[in-house]
């Protein structure tokens, strides 16, 4: 691209930089940047497309740093700086705490407005290399882990990555046979109503069943799969055994099931969903889809048409996670929820922080004004409970309501042949 360094250079540049430091003292940082789900907006939306947002990711980029500083691409959505004269850590991340804020910012690309995360791997000179590969293949590998905890963090080199790294590598090998020999089960998290005490509906969670690790959560291996282009796939896998589960419950409960970017940007989400419910015989009312404002930030205008199509059907939309994004409140005028989620965070701290429970009333509050059930998740204690529904919460989920079940244990938890431990009564 017009105006930034190509691999070659920035070699030359942190040679030169690995001198100095010799020589002087000199410190400096390489910071590997990767625009998250990039893959996804090239395959989805176009080439041409994706290289205009990467024209514009690269514009910010060089805003954001100096004259002394070198901004170079080096890969397809990879962008490396190197930072110069950089006394302490705090000032790497700093700078790549304004790169994260910059590149956040909406874009608009043909007609498109989007807002994509950006992962930033950093490592520090001479501390993590003392050359050129070994600069490069440590910040690579912090910007690795970076992308595996979640995606838009940022992630300093430190000896433990690397382990991390390679159990990452061995994820990516097994993942494929993983779907094939059936090794993913779905488990099940019911929630209360506070007003009556019983159970409204349950939240599936998928678990892997790895033949030597055992059981591994989400957070583990989505990422995986969101790389890979599996997610999906998985994400097909996953809507169609919850309605198949549901439909088998002794009551009518809803079931929960979380939606990725990708699910929506393939374009097929509508129909995907509609056969699951076909060939399950689940009843669209019973379906609720939750999806995250991460997700929003992430996909384009047809999420929106896409999300009144599902719920025009009956089916109901949640948004998770609330409180945790950008821009909350801005979601709620663009689309009517029927149930929003409070984050974990909040209900976790707010027997301690009086701001977290003002947020929690606050939200509660909202929740009534507009006829939107709120749901408290990750309740884990008896005050956060008593608090929650003083606030005014509708719904409740948590550990100390039921922690998630196996799909063969939900049946008699529902009709009350298994113990749960509740204080919702």
């Amino acid at each position: 691209m017009r105006g930034l360094a190509n691999r070659n250079l920035l070699h030359r540049r942190i040679e030169q930089a690995v001198s100095r430091e010799k020589r002087c003292g000199d410190g400096f940082a390489v910071l590997c940047i990767d625009l998250d789900r990039f893959k996804t907006v090239n395959d989805t939306l176009g080439h041409s497309i994706g290289d205009e947002l990467l024209r514009q990711l690269a514009e910010r980029l060089t805003d954001c740093t100096r004259d002394v500083d070198t901004v170079a691409r080096v890969g397809g959505d990879e962008f490396v700086i190197l930072q110069a004269d950089v006394v302490c850590k705090d000032e790497a991340f700093a700078l790549a705490g304004r790169i994260q804020q910059r590149a956040c910012e909406p874009y608009r690309v043909a007609g498109h407005r989007m807002t994509v995360g950006v992962s930033i791997g950093i490592a520090l000179a001479p501390k993590d290399g003392s050359n050129v590969d070994r600069l490069l293949r440590n910040a690579d590998l912090a910007l690795y882990r970076a992308k595996a905890g979640g995606r838009n963090t940022i992630c300093f080199f430190n000896a433990d990555i690397e382990t991390a790294v390679l159990e990452r590598h061995q994820l990516e090998r097994e993942l494929p046979a993983a779907l094939e020999r059936d090794e993913f089960e779905l488990f099940y998290q019911p929630w209360i109503n506070f007003a009556d005490g019983k159970f409204s509906g349950c939240e599936a969670l998928l678990r892997w069943h790895h033949p030597e690790r055992g059981i591994i959560g989400p957070p583990e291996f989505i990422s995986v799969a969101e790389d890979m282009g599996m997610i999906g796939q998985l994400g097909d896998w996953v809507l169609r055994r919850a309605c198949r589960d549901a439909a088998g419950w002794p009551q009518p409960l809803k079931v929960a099931v979380n939606l990725s970017a990708v699910q929506f940007m393939t374009g097929d989400l509508h129909d995907t969903v509609m056969g699951a419910l076909a060939a399950s015989g689940l009843p669209p009312q019973r379906l609720e889809l939750e999806i995250t404002e991460t997700l929003l930030l992430d996909v384009y205008e047809g999420t929106l048409a896409t999300l009144h199509r599902l719920r025009d059907h009956g089916i109901s939309i949640a948004l998770d996670d609330f409180g945790t994004g950008y821009s909350s409140l801005t979601y709620l005028r663009q689309f009517r929820f029927d149930r929003i989620k409070i984050d974990q965070t909040f209900v976790a701290e707010m027997t301690t922080r009086s701001e977290c429970a003002a947020i929690v009333v606050a939200v509660a509050g909202l929740g009534r004004s507009l006829g939107v059930d709120i749901t408290a998740e990750g309740i884990e204690l008896p005050e956060q409970l008593t608090m929650l529904r003083m606030a005014g919460c509708t719904d409740g989920q948590g550990y100390l309501i039921c922690r998630p079940v196996p799909a063969n244990d939900i049946a008699g938890l529902l009709s009350g042949r298994r113990a749960v431990t509740t204080l919702a009564s």
